[in-house]
């Protein structure tokens, strides 16, 4: 079978691969559709030895079953489903509450990231993985598992903060971010704020329900803050999907005393956190920060049923199985709006 691999760090390439078998406890998957994740880029730029080599990348997947191992019950061939990527210990205590986001025996990794991914025409799975997605389009089915599943999560997070009549800045309207918007209409009753350098993002946040967008740059705290007030009020809840340094400094200085920051995205910047009493803080007195991870398997059976219900959807481009390479490069450059997803 057709499968892009990571052959050496940096090196992505389609090669030919045998067809894999499902083994005890597995499914496998014809693959329909695949999201392509700026996580993606960090583990192809990442240090030789981090993540194993070659690799099938893809961990945001949805298909069809093709062939169920010994001992797995429930699936069936040609049943249409969404995958978990998330592969704990199953022990731990986090596990065992369902957490396996915050698992504690196994480093961070799972399907496409610490094992073959869906960037082929099949990939195997633990049963235990997979979730129904009806009649769901699987193009849309498989950016719910990160691009939906990862905001939602995060939200969830800030659900005690997200009251009706509050204010929520989403910073960064990509893959990611224009999900947040979507999920806050559909859940919520709060001022959605939506900030990107990017006009045309603006604008898709503007018709996804965003009540204010700003485009980022070098009045855009003053901007913010002539729409939620002065210190030490401000924005109840900050979603940053974007993580460098000028975003985070955006972020602490429009978030509310009291209110929640939660940095999603991963571009490498740094968050001063310095208590005083005597000068103004780096982080609002009072102020909660959290860096989500991806989210849990009951999150994304509750995405699923948004993108069902006709509430949630993702801005796709689709791309080819042989012109993966060139969807990330093109993700790359941030030239992608809404999310890529590839077609085998």
């Amino acid at each position: 079978m057709r499968a892009v691999r990571m052959t050496a760090p940096g090196v992505l390439e389609q090669t030919e691969v045998p067809t894999p078998a499902a083994g005890p406890g597995e499914v496998l998957l014809r693959v329909g559709a695949v999201g392509a994740c700026h996580s993606d880029l960090h583990i192809l730029d990442a240090p030789a030895g981090m993540y194993p080599t070659p690799m099938t990348l893809g961990h945001e997947i949805a298909g069809t079953v093709d062939q169920v191992g010994p001992g797995v019950s429930g699936w069936s061939p040609g049943d249409r489903t969404a995958v978990y990527g998330i592969i704990g210990c199953g022990r731990c205590r986090a596990c065992l509450r369902g957490l396996e986001n915050q698992c504690r025996v196994v480093p961070v990794g799972g399907i496409g990231l610490s094992r073959d991914g869906g960037l082929a025409e099949y990939v195997v799975v633990p049963a235990s993985r997979l979730l129904h997605v009806g009649d769901l389009d699987l193009s849309q089915a498989a950016p719910l598992t990160d691009a939906g599943l990862t905001p939602y999560h995060a939200i969830e997070l800030a659900r005690p903060k997200l009251r009706p009549g509050t204010t929520c800045v989403v910073i960064g309207i990509g893959g990611l971010g224009h999900m947040a918007v979507q999920i806050l209409v559909a859940t919520t009753a709060v001022r959605i704020i939506a900030v990107d350098t990017s006009v045309a993002a603006l604008d898709l946040a503007s018709r996804l329900g965003a009540h204010e967008v700003v485009q980022a740059g070098p009045d855009a705290v003053e901007r913010i803050r002539a729409l939620v007030g002065p210190p030490p009020d401000g924005a109840d809840v900050v979603l940053d999907f974007v993580g460098a340094d000028p975003t985070l400094t955006t972020a602490r200085q429009v978030v509310a005393t009291g209110g929640k920051l939660l940095l999603v995205g991963l571009a490498g910047g740094t968050l001063p956190v310095r208590p005083v009493a005597d000068e103004p803080p780096t982080v609002p007195l009072e102020t909660d920060v959290m860096v989500p991870f991806w989210g849990t398997r009951a999150e994304l059976q509750e995405v699923i049923a948004l993108g069902r219900a006709g509430q949630l959807h993702a801005d796709v481009q689709t791309f080819p199985l042989d012109r993966a390479p060139e969807a990330y490069e093109t993700l790359r450059r941030g030239e992608i709006h809404g999310r890529a997803v590839i077609v085998p």
